[in-house]
């Protein structure tokens, strides 16, 4: 072990002289009579004289007779408690060589060597102290981006408002829609620079009766109005909005230098009406805000009680739902497919429907949008599709060989386990892979675009056969009909409704099955609800429809008592 050796005693008086001279704290040292022996760099820069100036000169740096009356009062005092107690301390201001006011505090402390009285004195220059407190109090009340206040200065500006007004007090709340999005695509300056000039115009309207414009954060703002009537704020978010329609150009080299536009979902609460609190007025604005949100932003809300009720709706909806995917309370109804030449059933569409326990049969309709909403479309379509295959397998035992067709959507077809699913169900339920048909529609395809592709590949890979549905109601269907794998076209019933009467229908089908004769694909016409559209499809060369006129959706033993009939009348006729 080294032995260890102390440091030189002139070593350590070095260092000690070092760290004065470096101390950011002024340290000056006085002898008896209180005249200045030393003083570090500090203290030379704080009061704007050097050392060699001060050498020898009092306290005060001149005599005590030209020092004012308050002065010599604070020497006295200083004087008097350093000869009873050797310590004095003391907050003052003090006047430098240029003339500059500091606010300071300072300590003194009478220090003997070799029976020999020193002073030290030390000066905090406070005023640094202020201005660091004041940029941490700007720090935690300010957003640093935009430098609007935080949430925590909007909640307490809202709170002294609501004590001391006698008007009403509104609160807005408001979102940039699609802000991840935007966030994604232009990176973190862009999006940066796109919030500070979101900022400025908002700023640039100079809004009526504005009391505070906050940033909680990212693209979370809020506004506080106070007038007498709330009614007049609705003029200013008008204001707001169309200010929405103008585009933000950005100078970025990925976006280059495109035009980007800033919707904005906004919710409202005021007082007294919705509530006395400013708790309360703020959650009612958030939940004004979700409601704008939740049916596709880019709109103003103002509270009411009915949104406490969708609200509740929404949650009490969410957990039905889920008890409904694990309780295999949806159920599938048959609607079949005709042969238009023979009026033979071909196969049939397996529509979803919710056997709820206390509202009965349910359409999907009103549950459709909150199965996609909560990310349930997996777990539906899965238990659809084992009803499915137990149901091809039934018929196949009874002789039938029709298909059954189920819906899927692009967020079914991205979850790595799809394939498996149904390759699966395929093999457990011995289903000749023909049998089984998936539909897609159009607006799904935009979507993931490669992980559809994939996956529809794979399918019919594996001799599932393939259905574009709503065909000619999206914007890309050719490009479609290029890409993807697939057998048949099911025409909307949009272009079927009036097809018997309305000459640009009649065109548009006609087109639509002569594009599919030379892409050797089949046609499924949907909405057949008369003989006449049967007829003139007929004629036009349309192999397959569906539509009310043939059949309604209807429950598996009904569709099977239809199979029955058809297999009796044809082997009657032989």
């Amino acid at each position: 072990m080294t032995a260890f050796t102390p440091m030189p005693l002139a070593d350590k008086h070095q260092l000690l002289v070092e760290l004065c001279e470096q101390f950011e704290d002024a340290i000056f040292i006085l002898d008896k009579n209180l005249r200045y022996l030393s003083v570090n760099a500090t203290y030379e820069l704080m009061l704007g004289y050097t050392e060699a100036f001060l050498l020898g000169r009092p306290l005060g740096v001149y005599a005590a007779d030209f020092l004012s009356e308050e002065e010599q009062a604070v020497l006295k005092n200083l004087t008097n408690s350093l000869d009873s107690t050797g310590f004095y301390e003391s907050d003052f201001s003090m006047a430098n060589r240029y003339g500059q006011t500091l606010d300071c505090h300072i300590t003194y402390r009478r220090i003997y060597l070799d029976d020999t009285a020193y002073y030290v004195g030390k000066i905090r220059n406070m005023s640094i102290v202020a201005k660091n407190k004041k940029k941490l109090v700007h720090l935690l009340n300010y957003d640093q981006l935009t430098g609007l206040p935080n949430r925590k200065v909007f909640l307490s500006q809202t709170s002294e408002l609501l004590l001391d007004s006698y008007q009403e007090v509104i609160i807005v709340r408001l979102n940039i829609d699609g802000y991840r999005n935007l966030a994604i695509l232009l990176g973190p300056d862009c999006i940066n620079t796109l919030v500070e000039n979101f900022v400025l115009r908002i700023k640039a309207l100079e809004l009526d009766d504005l009391r505070c414009f906050s940033h909680f954060g990212g693209d979370d703002f809020a506004l506080l109005f106070e007038c007498k009537d709330a009614n007049m704020v609705r003029h200013q978010l008008d204001s707001l909005m169309q200010m929405c329609e103008r585009p933000f150009f950005l100078n970025n080299n990925s976006t280059k230098g495109s035009e980007v536009y800033c919707h904005i979902s906004v919710g409202v609460s005021y007082f007294p009406k919705n509530d006395n609190e400013f708790i309360g007025l703020l959650t009612k604005a958030e939940k004004a805000l979700n409601y704008v949100k939740q049916h596709g932003g880019d709109d103003v809300c103002w509270y009411q009680k009915s949104i406490n009720e969708f609200n509740a709706h929404h949650i009490q909806l969410e957990s039905e739902l889920r008890t409904a995917t694990s309780e295999g309370q949806f159920i599938p109804y048959f609607q079949p497919k005709f042969a238009l030449d023979t009026g033979e059933i071909t196969g049939f569409e397996a529509l979803v429907r919710w056997q709820h326990p206390t509202r009965g049969l349910l359409q999907p309709i009103d549950f459709i949008d909150a199965i996609i909403a909560h990310k349930l479309s997996l777990e539906l379509f899965s238990q659809m599709a084992i009803q499915i295959a137990e149901q091809l397998s039934v018929w196949q035992t009874l002789g039938f060989n029709q298909h059954i067709c189920i819906n899927a959507d692009a967020a079914e077809f991205s979850h790595p386990d799809f394939f498996d699913l149904v390759s699966n169900l395929l093999v457990q339920y011995k289903i000749a892979a023909h049998q089984l048909h998936i539909e897609v529609t159009e607006s799904s395809l935009i979507k993931r675009h490669s992980n559809v592709k994939k996956q529809l590949n794979l399918l019919k890979e594996l001799g599932i056969c393939l259905a574009l549905d709503d065909f000619g109601t999206g914007y890309a269907s050719l490009s479609y009909l290029q890409e993807y794998p697939f057998d048949f076209i099911k025409i909307d019933k949009s272009f079927i409704s009036k097809i018997t009467g309305d000459r640009t229908q009649h065109a548009i089908v006609k087109a639509i099955l002569q594009l599919a004769q030379a892409l050797d694909m089949q046609v499924i016409a949907e909405g057949i609800e008369n003989e006449q559209q049967r007829d003139l499809l007929l004629t036009m060369g349309c192999q397959y429809g569906q539509g009310y006129w043939f059949g309604k959706p209807m429950p598996a033993e009904v569709a099977t008592d239809m199979l029955m009939q058809q297999h009796l009348s044809k082997n009657k006729d032989c």
